[in-house]
């Protein structure tokens, strides 16, 4: 008997018709088919799709929550560029709150095919340094004297990690930094955020260029708090109020212990206030206590995991370890030969042979889950997290395709800011936009470290700015 009589041939569709009902370029759909994005088969020397593979595609684009409905054009109060774009974790946030993207600007291409395939409305602009002002709002639709809402981006940080050599604004990386800030100064929207790792708070300017700006702006940037007090300065002198602080992002309902530097600036109407919290891990608050990883597997769909496997000779620990354990959890016998030479190294070591915890935030998600010093494995199978738990703790939505192998998926999800955190700086925008006030609960802890605010690390502020913030 045919199994398949009364089942109705599929039609197949060319990679120009398939492209027409996915509103992709034809070039577009054959690099997607190139890398299994999109199931099709070779008919003579052309690709061949079939209507329902066709539709399967459609169905991912089309049924992003936070689409925009029109192609350039933002529903909200607020319109946004968006630079150092990533896969769009702080414009998703954004969105959220309610301030569309117009324009995304990306040098990564893996993580420009992200944003081409999940928004292919959205005009995608490469490196920062190929685009003056003028052309930057040609491409966004907008006329010379058009207001730009908000200018959004995360400047590389590598240049101020502490786990890096700090070079700040001396590397490559810290001048594309300047060059973002050049951009705000010519392109002058109303608000202009920066968010950038914990480091941008310690870091000194270079003596050589320590001398240049004591000579022309009678200021010191030499000490410890020199790169984010120079930031503050040229943005201050292009006419914008500053406020910054440091953030976890837990606070903002993110299951993720995750601390980040966030610099708001506005043209008008004063400093915008610190964001205001939704979460805490302290019931006196009030707020919301935070979310748990154990809550947010909940809520990822059935299916399968993708990830990177742990090598044999380390599963053998892991085995020996539960929930929210690590190295230091294995038989004392156990450690100097699971350790390696790196038993006999300084620190805590804490992301060796990590499991992260059930009923906990996870720690920060890094670039890969997988490599020695920096585990983050799964509470209970013998895996590292999966790139479905890594968009869960990220809060991306489920139908958000990330684009590249596996490595390339961890490292665009991982250097990505909370949706979470995203959508409360929207917040603290469009309040402020608004007219709005709304406290934070009276003395809340926004860190666990001393001196990160522009109140306690920028003395040029004036006091009447600084009153505005708390």
């Amino acid at each position: 008997m045919d199994e398949n009589r009364g089942i109705p041939k599929q039609k197949l569709l060319s990679a120009s018709d398939a492209a027409t009902v996915l509103k992709l370029t034809p070039q577009r759909v054959r690099q997607l088919i190139a890398k299994g994005i999109i199931q099709a088969q070779k008919v003579g020397r052309n690709w061949a799709i079939s209507e329902s593979e066709v539709l399967r595609v459609n169905q991912i684009v089309a049924t992003s929550p936070i689409r925009p409905t029109m192609p350039h054009k933002g529903k909200g109060k607020l319109t946004a560029l968006s630079f150092f774009s990533g896969a769009m974790g702080l414009d998703l946030g954004l969105e959220a709150a309610g301030i569309d993207t117009v324009l995304t600007c990306e040098s990564d291409k893996w993580a420009r095919q992200t944003i081409s395939f999940n928004r292919p409305d959205l005009p995608v602009l490469g490196d920062i340094w190929r685009y003056c002002a003028n052309e930057i709002r040609e491409h966004a639709g907008l006329g010379m004297q058009d207001e730009i809402g908000v200018m959004a981006g995360g400047p590389p940080c590598q240049a101020f990690s502490t786990a890096g050599a700090r070079r700040g604004f001396d590397d490559l990386r810290g001048n594309v930094f300047l060059r973002y800030i050049d951009l705000v100064k010519e392109l002058n929207p109303r608000y202009a955020v920066i968010e950038n790792v914990r480091g941008l708070l310690s870091m000194p300017v270079s003596e050589t260029q320590a001398a240049a700006l004591r000579e022309s702006t009678g200021k010191d940037f030499s000490h410890k708090h020199g790169a984010i007090q120079l930031v503050a300065h040229l943005l201050r002198e292009a006419g914008y109020a500053v406020s910054f602080n440091l953030y976890n992002a837990a606070n903002f309902g993110t299951p993720q212990v995750r601390e980040r530097v966030v610099l708001i600036a506005a043209r008008l109407g004063g400093p915008v206030p610190h964001l205001v919290p939704t979460h805490s891990d302290d019931e006196g608050t009030g707020l919301l206590p935070w979310r748990t990883v154990r809550e947010t597997f909940k809520c990822i769909s059935t299916g399968e995991r993708n990830y990177l496997p742990f090598p044999e000779k380390r599963l053998k620990y892991y085995r020996m370890l539960g929930p929210g354990q690590y190295w230091k959890d294995l038989p004392k016998e156990i450690q100097p030969e699971a350790m390696g030479k790196s038993y006999l190294l300084g620190g805590g070591k804490t992301g060796f042979y990590r499991r992260i915890a059930w009923d906990k935030p996870a720690p920060t998600l890094v670039t890969h889950p997988a490599m020695p010093a920096t585990d983050l494995g799964h509470p209970t199978e013998d895996r590292p997290l999966s790139v479905e738990e890594y968009k869960a703790i990220q809060q991306f939505p489920d139908d958000w395709a990330i684009m590249g192998n596996l490595q390339q998926q961890y490292k665009q999800i991982g250097n990505a800011v909370p949706l979470g955190l995203g959508e409360a700086i929207g917040a603290a925008i469009l309040r402020h936009y608004n007219g709005e006030i709304l406290e934070s609960p009276k003395g809340f802890k926004y860190s666990r470290y001393r001196n990160t605010s522009e109140a306690e690390i920028s003395p040029d502020l004036d006091s009447a700015q600084v009153d505005t913030l708390f």
